[in-house]
């Protein structure tokens, strides 16, 4: 048998004589954290093609189901050497949990085409600098936010920085009490993201208020997600409104099991409960 096939004698294929573009096809379909953690380091020949540009336009870096303790350092130290390797054509950058500041401003630095970010879960990012951040992407397309908190000045700066923005995603954990409302937020994107296709408000305090603002504000809305929006009630021709001006529409009692992150509801009741847990641990 030719010793270049890619099929042993015993009828094994051996991975390390793929063809190069078959190899980088791979690697797109394992993703940025398994080539950097595992895939690289399998050979000389593997190493060097994990280095294309080509592979780094998408970063993904979720959090891993087997993490570690710490591992959140060695997850930030692998992301900056992903955009690193994407050599300026990064285009898209989603993470979860772990990103600081200094990851933000580093990516914004080196990658001003950027068009897509997510930020799940990011606790450790301050309003201010994720600010800073937007300022240097005017390319921006699509955003996505969650749990990260923001001020309705902030989302003003946002829309006003990123003039292309297309898609929009800012969720919380839904909070219900009623008689809490605010639209502030909800007035910061009408008054400032004219361009949206795509909404995404799950947890949002607006009113009825809030929510026509946005439909007079953001006149070509296909889709618009307002699961767990409690104080909406869609009085009078409302949700009349939204039926027939949006394609895809979601309800706030509409279920959440389908949504890529974990939804909660947190009541009066489980804020109470929680503080007096807080308390018999104290004692």
């Amino acid at each position: 048998m030719d010793s270049q096939s890619p099929v042993d004698s015993f009828g094994l294929r051996n991975w390390l004589d793929l063809p190069p573009d078959v190899i980088s096809h791979v690697f797109l379909k394992l993703g940025a954290v398994e080539i950097l953690y595992r895939a690289q380091w399998v050979c000389s020949t593997w190493r060097k093609l994990s280095k294309n540009p080509q592979l780094w336009r998408s970063i993904d870096m979720r959090k891993r189901k087997d993490s570690f303790f710490g591992e959140e350092l060695v997850m930030e130290k692998m992301a900056r050497e992903a955009v690193d390797r994407s050599c300026g054509e990064l285009v898209e950058f989603c993470v979860e949990e772990f990103a600081t500041d200094g990851l933000l401003l580093y990516v914004a630095d080196k990658c001003s085409s950027l068009r897509c970010l997510r930020l799940v879960s990011c606790y450790e990012i301050s309003p201010k600098r994720f600010i800073e951040m937007t300022k240097k992407l005017p390319l921006l397309e699509e955003l996505e936010l969650r749990h990260l908190a923001l001020s309705a000045k902030n989302l003003e700066v946002v829309g006003l920085s990123c003039p292309q923005l297309k898609s929009f995603r800012l969720n919380y954990r839904a909070y219900w009490h009623p008689g809490l409302q605010r639209n502030d937020k909800a007035l910061a994107i009408a008054k400032t993201m004219p361009q949206l296709r795509h909404l995404h408000l799950l947890g949002n305090k607006m009113s009825d208020f809030g929510l026509k603002a946005i439909l007079d504000g953001c006149p070509h809305l296909e889709s618009l997600d307002l699961r767990q929006c409690f104080n909406l009630s869609l009085e009078g021709d409302l949700l009349q409104r939204c039926k027939d001006t949006i394609q895809i529409l979601r309800l706030p009692k509409d279920s959440t099991d389908n949504l890529e992150f974990y939804a909660q509801i947190v009541s009066d009741k489980h804020v109470e409960l929680c503080r007096r847990k807080l308390q018999n641990y104290s004692l």
